[in-house]
């Protein structure tokens, strides 16, 4: 617990979508292992704040039993990357790793960041008390450079750094598997806080910190599942993916994908023969970089918050529903996907608490069991609140958003925001 303290003073270490994919282009041995020297510091420092976080919760949240669980999962996967034995390199191969790779001559330098105008500085960031400020700006630049600066490639690597790769990809895998049911268990602490004080709501500061969770928890397995997939990059390759992040990433299949499963899950659920239809307006062709398994789960998510809206609204009996419409367009900064359905609106009094976890117009919350794995993207979020707070959180993670406009006794429109340019880094500062 010293040793997580200790960690939990450095800041997080923001990257941007575009860094990650010029880092990720052209992997060797080399990049490999400065991505896993990059990660095997970066990721105790996140974990390290999400363990000192979850320990400081306040009116007795941090005392829940599905709480410590995820409070166990977080420090136990700390140790592992801590505890994992490094190769000893000689004085020359340190020289290499460090050296930045030429292109046509010239050092590859990474793109710089910029700031999400949806997300107000520091809205994320950890509550944990740091160190000087000079030592970690110092870490910061130094962290950066080194990880994202592709190497010297040519020439071969010490069979020690491919043992440590490995080794270094097999723990990252395990502990991927170990968190995947964070989101569901977080959900039943709450759940078991709130029929422990009697509650219907949560309070502010908790609202505060699930955001600051969950936001990190997309981070964490940005990194880690971007890792992996680069590992296995080397064996089949797919030339529009680096790691899990699609170069060209087509809005009109993902979208047509997602109408086609919020509709089957809306005839599921309801029993109907056919789901409200949707219109869908898009550009074939349009296509930009980002992560598909991201987009989905916002388009599936907002897609069937308006379905379930307009069979409610309209009786599941009604013949002939009124259609939702989505529209793409294309601006230089976003690509922006507007949601139109007539499901009756939202009165504006609980637009806030749109946004609010564990709210839900479901009148019964299930009961989540809590040896149930579940993945993020397959979750039984239907019922739970969690929809729309963590498809923000996804948006905003790349430097998007997720609004919402609402027009009592008729509909509601949502308007997903997508950086185009990937340029945003992650939100933790």
């Amino acid at each position: 617990m010293d040793t997580i303290k200790h960690y939990s003073s450095f800041p997080a270490t923001g990257v941007s979508l575009r860094q990650m994919v010029q880092f990720g282009q052209n992997v060797s041995v080399g990049t490999l292992f400065r991505a896993s020297q990059f990660l095997s510091e970066e990721l105790p420092i996140r974990l390290a704040h999400r363990v000192q976080e979850l320990g400081d919760l306040p009116d007795g949240l941090n005392d829940m039993p599905s709480i410590k669980r995820v409070q166990e999962w977080y420090a136990q996967s700390f140790e592992e990357i801590t505890t994992l034995s490094r190769p000893g390199l000689s004085a020359e191969v340190k020289e290499r790793l460090l050296k930045p790779a030429k292109a046509n001559g010239k050092s590859r330098i990474l793109s710089e960041t910029t700031q999400n105008p949806s997300v107000k500085p520091g809205q994320y960031k950890s509550n944990t008390t740091g160190v000087n400020s000079d030592e970690n700006s110092r870490r910061k630049s130094n962290g950066l450079r080194r990880y994202y600066s592709a190497g010297d490639e040519e020439g071969d690597w010490p069979p020690e750094l491919n043992d440590f790769n490995t080794r270094f990809g097999k723990t990252l895998e395990k502990i991927k598997r170990r968190h995947d049911p964070v989101v569901t268990t977080v959900a039943q602490g709450i759940l078991e806080y709130k029929r422990k004080r009697q509650r219907m709501q949560i309070d502010q500061h908790i609202q505060a910190f699930l955001d600051r969770f969950y936001m990190s928890r997309i981070g964490i397995r940005m990194l880690i599942g971007q890792h992996i997939a680069l590992t296995d990059q080397r064996t089949s390759s797919d030339p529009n993916y680096v790691g899990i992040i699609c170069t060209k990433t087509n809005v009109r299949e993902l979208a047509e994908e997602a109408i086609e499963n919020a509709r089957f899950v809306c005839e599921d659920h309801y029993g109907l023969f056919d789901a409200p239809k949707v219109r869908l307006v898009c550009d074939p062709k349009l296509n930009f970089m980002y992560v598909p398994g991201h987009l989905s789960h916002m388009l599936f998510e907002t897609l069937k918050n308006s379905l379930r809206a307009v069979v409610e609204t309209h009786g599941a009996d009604k013949e002939e529903f009124p259609i939702t419409d989505v529209i793409v367009s294309e601006g230089r900064e976003d690509i922006t996907i507007k949601i139109s359905d007539e499901g009756g609106g939202i009165p504006r009094s609980s637009i806030p608490l749109v946004w609010t976890y564990m709210y839900t117009t479901v009148d019964q919350t299930p009961s989540l069991d809590p040896d149930f794995n579940k993945s993020d993207f397959k979750a039984p979020m239907a019922g739970f609140g969690y929809g729309l707070p963590i498809s923000r959180l996804y948006a905003r993670y790349f430097g998007g958003d997720l609004k919402l406009i609402s027009m009592e006794g008729y509909g509601t429109d949502v308007y997903l925001h997508l950086n185009r340019l990937s340029s945003s880094s992650e939100p933790l500062q």
